[in-house]
């Protein structure tokens, strides 16, 4: 019997998943944060993990890097509040099988949840870490690190780095303020609409050769900010 270990801060959503899926021949170990998870996969065997990415005092996506980093066991990340692109990527990129916002079918999610443990199954061609390249700097989602060409590192904070994830996916388009505000949100921290434009002032400090002139992160007026490069996305296979 397949084992499956579901982690959720909300004891409601656990007893759910684990009336439901023990339902369907599943044997599952309901934990409340990364501790419980530490703890099973220490000393039992899993077959899959499905994780919320808001789990109180901790996020979700460490426990997605940590979990990918140490083990292939196929990882289903549910959400309820983060639906922006860049989350979605950056988990996929950080080792997810998959992502599925809340609320969500029990029955789909039962369906998304055995095909990622068929497709652990098949031998394939494992995906080296994707990158991302523009204007003298590369960006890795699974390390979360910036460096220049000449190896250089440049550390952003959280936010700024979600915000700069977000360009990256979308360059040449003019993004609004509302999708940035989505998009740079951190666990457990708000976001202001002026905060955009600190968050703007420091990744232009911090990547533009002249921030008072800048030439990446370029304003449009009464419209938001669009990042002007071109980018290019390393993926290969090993």
């Amino acid at each position: 019997m397949k084992h499956v270990v579901v982690v959720d801060d909300d004891s409601n959503i656990r007893n759910l998943l684990l009336d439901y899926l023990g339902q369907h021949a599943l044997r599952v170990t309901a934990v409340p944060d990364s501790r419980g998870l530490s703890r099973t996969v220490a000393t039992d065997r899993v077959d899959a993990i499905i994780v919320d990415l808001n789990l109180g005092h901790e996020d979700g996506l460490e426990i997605v890097r940590n979990s990918a980093a140490n083990s292939d066991v196929p990882l289903i990340i549910i959400s309820g509040d983060r639906h922006d692109e860049a989350d979605k990527v950056v988990g996929l990129e950080l080792g997810a099988s998959d992502y599925i916002t809340k609320p969500f079918s029990l029955r789909e999610l039962l369906a998304r949840l055995r095909a990622a443990m068929r497709e652990k199954s098949r031998p394939r061609h494992k995906r080296g870490p994707r990158s991302y390249t523009f204007a003298g700097w590369k960006l890795s989602p699974k390390l979360r690190k910036v460096t220049g060409l000449d190896g250089g590192e440049v550390k952003l904070t959280a936010g700024e780095f979600n915000l700069l994830v977000a360009f990256l996916l979308a360059p040449r388009q003019i993004l609004s303020r509302e999708q940035l505000l989505n998009a740079s949100r951190v666990h457990g921290e708000e976001v202001f609409d002026r905060s955009i434009d600190v968050l703007i002032l420091r990744l232009r400090r911090k990547l533009e050769e002249d921030p008072s002139q800048p030439k990446l992160i370029k304003t449009e007026r009464g419209a938001g900010y669009i990042f002007d490069a071109d980018v290019s996305v390393d993926d290969h296979l090993r």
